[in-house]
């Protein structure tokens, strides 16, 4: 064995230190991983310094994916965890990025790739040659403008920073460096959104390998810490003020990998990998989550566990008084910083909801515990019973109008975890670890990745528990359209307005169920669809007696000729028969009179999740006029001088 694992060695050294032109460096990847794979490992499971490619982790791709996940079997077993994910049966959203490296970036291409199918994304790369990210970016380019880019991601690093301050430099001079540096990134950025108006994912830098000054290194305007610091700031500035332009935090990332193993010199200095090529699974991860949340793939909310989960004990065997929870003892400041951290994920207009074996009394009593942060009115459904989790937690969605997929449980019980994302497609139940662990593990999972904060993200939990007091009232009618207007509802129907782009790109990427074409939308392209005559894009607002609902439903239709084509039609479900719909509808109709569109063609393209608006155009009077194998249907509505308005409870200002 050990003569084995020398001879692999051997050759290892060998092939490293080919000259360039018997042996192109990627060629010597391939080789060595392969020779890797084979290499008997020392007792540490590690290879001297490569990874450990061959992972003696067995499990699938879904384990291997999950955080905490395994790098080394993600590097090892690409190719066959994106087989089993492209034979998953899910239905994939498509979408085209461009990669533009200061460094290599193949395997990060390829990693990132499975990270997004793994979300429903399947995409298509676009990848710069070594080191031509400013050419490609600036100049023209054929092949990248004929590929049409959906998002752009820039990998540089420190290493592509053109000049630091030399110790002898003035004030004057490094302000210009900064500035110099800067003209280059930012020429290059509103260039790419001159010609491809979507979004630009870009890494800042990390911090260098080693402090010349030691300490001062931070402080002083010379040191290549401090310059990087300033840099960066100027890439948040920048973000602040442009729409459609993120930061991909590889800063923070390399710090909580540890920046002396992300920036192991040796694959610099053989592959032009600016990272450790082990660290990759962590940088792809991490981009994979912008791209999910800019597709609207993020997760919409917790269903959460009590016992041993929000406090240590079980409530009704220990009673509240004996529960661990509050700063007396270090258990319960555990518990009280897991419960302060969820309660800020309510902030951001994520749903927080209970599912837990517990008489309801004991469970309410427990979230009133005096030490607590989070209490009873913080959930929006607490469902304390006997059940299997997993009918309570499905309860739960249908109740919330969510597709369970679009809810994480946090539970400590391992069995629970198991039933509950085995019985649910798409749930995700991470395996959270002890106690103080919680929190790292939840925050690095990436489940609800922030790219856009809209004013109804913020208010969105709010909105639910409003939709809790309306199904108690429907209860109480017989009659359905009696309940209907006595939400007394005034509905706001307008072509697109600039202070509400934001949430309209949002909505075509986060809605599935209610959304007939399933088409996505930028930011950029929904400004560009307002400007344009040819198109009739419609939002309509919903407020009732029991609150603002928001901007929830979208139309958006394309005039040629005397007809006018559905391009886009979809609503938020929280907002479901309440004939919202009916009025989109009369308002679509009345514009397209004002053009002399004599036409409406709608389309049906199904998904895994929209069924529920199959027969949509039927229940608004359009007939079909085709369908295809794969279930794809084409409508017409015939626009007539004694149209009739089809909804007559909702209240319309202009």
């Amino acid at each position: 064995m050990k003569s084995k694992r020398r001879l692999c060695l051997i050759i290892i050294f060998r092939i490293k230190n080919l000259s360039s032109k018997m042996l192109m460096f990627k060629s010597k990847l391939k080789i060595i991983n392969v020779i890797l794979r084979i290499m008997p490992t020392n007792h540490k499971g590690n290879s001297g310094k490569f990874p450990n490619l061959a992972s003696s982790r067995k499990g699938t791709y879904m384990q291997a994916l999950n955080y905490p996940f395994d790098e080394n079997y993600i590097l090892s077993k690409k190719k066959k965890i994106k087989k089993e994910l492209l034979e998953s049966g899910r239905d994939f959203t498509d979408t085209r990025i461009a990669i533009l490296g200061g460094s290599t970036t193949n395997d990060i291409k390829l990693v990132m790739e499975l990270f997004l199918l793994d979300y429903g994304i399947k995409p298509s790369f676009y990848e710069s040659e070594y080191n031509r990210y400013y050419q490609d970016a600036v100049f023209p380019n054929e092949e990248l403008e004929s590929f049409a880019p959906k998002i752009i991601y820039i990998h540089t690093t420190n290493r592509n920073i053109t000049e630091y301050p030399k110790i002898s430099d003035s004030p004057e001079t490094i302000e210009e460096l900064i500035k110099s540096e800067m003209l280059k990134f930012t020429s290059m950025w509103e260039k790419l959104e001159e010609k491809y108006h979507c979004p630009i994912i870009q890494n800042n830098f990390e911090m260098p390998l080693y402090r010349i000054m030691g300490n001062k290194e931070a402080s002083d305007i010379h040191g290549k810490i401090n310059f990087i610091n300033r840099l960066n700031e100027e890439f948040y500035k920048y973000a602040r003020e442009h729409d459609n332009f993120y930061i991909c935090d590889i800063n923070y990332i390399s710090a909580d990998y540890g920046l002396k193993k992300w920036q192991e010199p040796f694959y610099w200095y053989m592959y032009k990998y600016a990272l450790n090529v082990a660290a990759i699974p962590y940088l792809s991860y991490n981009v994979a989550n912008i791209v999910k949340s800019l597709l609207g793939k993020n997760k919409k909310g917790f269903v959460l566990d009590l016992d041993n989960t929000l406090w240590g004990g079980i409530v009704g065997d220990d009673g509240v008084d004996n529960l661990e929870i509050g700063p007396e003892e270090s258990g319960g400041q555990v518990y009280s910083e897991f419960q302060s951290y969820i309660k800020e994920h309510k902030d951001l207009g994520l749903v927080l909801n209970v599912a837990s074996k517990n008489e309801e009394e004991n469970a309410i009593a427990g979230l009133n515990h005096p030490d607590g942060v989070l209490k009873p009115d913080d959930f929006i459904e607490i469902r304390a019973n006997w059940e299997p989790k997993d009918r309570n937690f499905a309860a739960i969605a249908e109740s919330l109008t969510l597709l369970p997929e679009s809810l994480v449980f946090v539970d400590d019980n391992p069995a629970e975890r198991a039933i509950v994302a085995g019985n649910l497609k798409g749930v995700r139940a991470p395996e959270i670890g002890e106690a103080h662990n919680y929190i790292q593990t939840l925050d690095r999972s990436g489940f609800f990745e922030v790219t856009n904060l809209s004013k109804d993200d913020l208010s969105r939990n709010e909105m639910y528990k409003e939709n809790v007091k309306r199904a108690k009232l429907q209860a109480s009618f017989e009659n359905y359209e009696d309940y209907l207007i006595s939400l007394e509802m005034v509905g706001t129907i307008k072509r697109f307005e600039p202070i509400y782009t934001a949430r309209i790109s949002q909505l075509s990427n986060k809605s599935n169920q209610f959304n007939l074409t399933t088409r996505r939308y930028t930011q950029t392209e929904i400004e560009e669809v307002m400007e344009d005559e040819a198109y009739i894009p419609l939002y309509g607002k919903l407020v009732d007696k029991f609150g603002d609902n928001g901007v929830v439903s979208i139309v958006i239709g394309h005039i040629v000729g005397e007809v006018c084509h559905i391009d886009l039609w979809l609503m938020s479900c929280r907002v479901l028969k309440r004939d919202m719909e009916f009025a989109m509808m009369d308002e679509l109709v009345r514009l397209c009179k004002e053009k002399g569109v004599k036409q409406i063609k709608g389309y049906y393209y199904p998904t895994a999740k929209n069924n529920m608006v199959r027969d949509f155009y039927a229940l608004q009077g359009f007939t079909k006029v085709s369908e295809d194998e794969n279930g794809n249907t084409e409508w017409i509505f015939d626009i007539t001088d004694d149209y009739k308005n089809k909804n007559n409870v909702i209240t319309l200002q202009y």
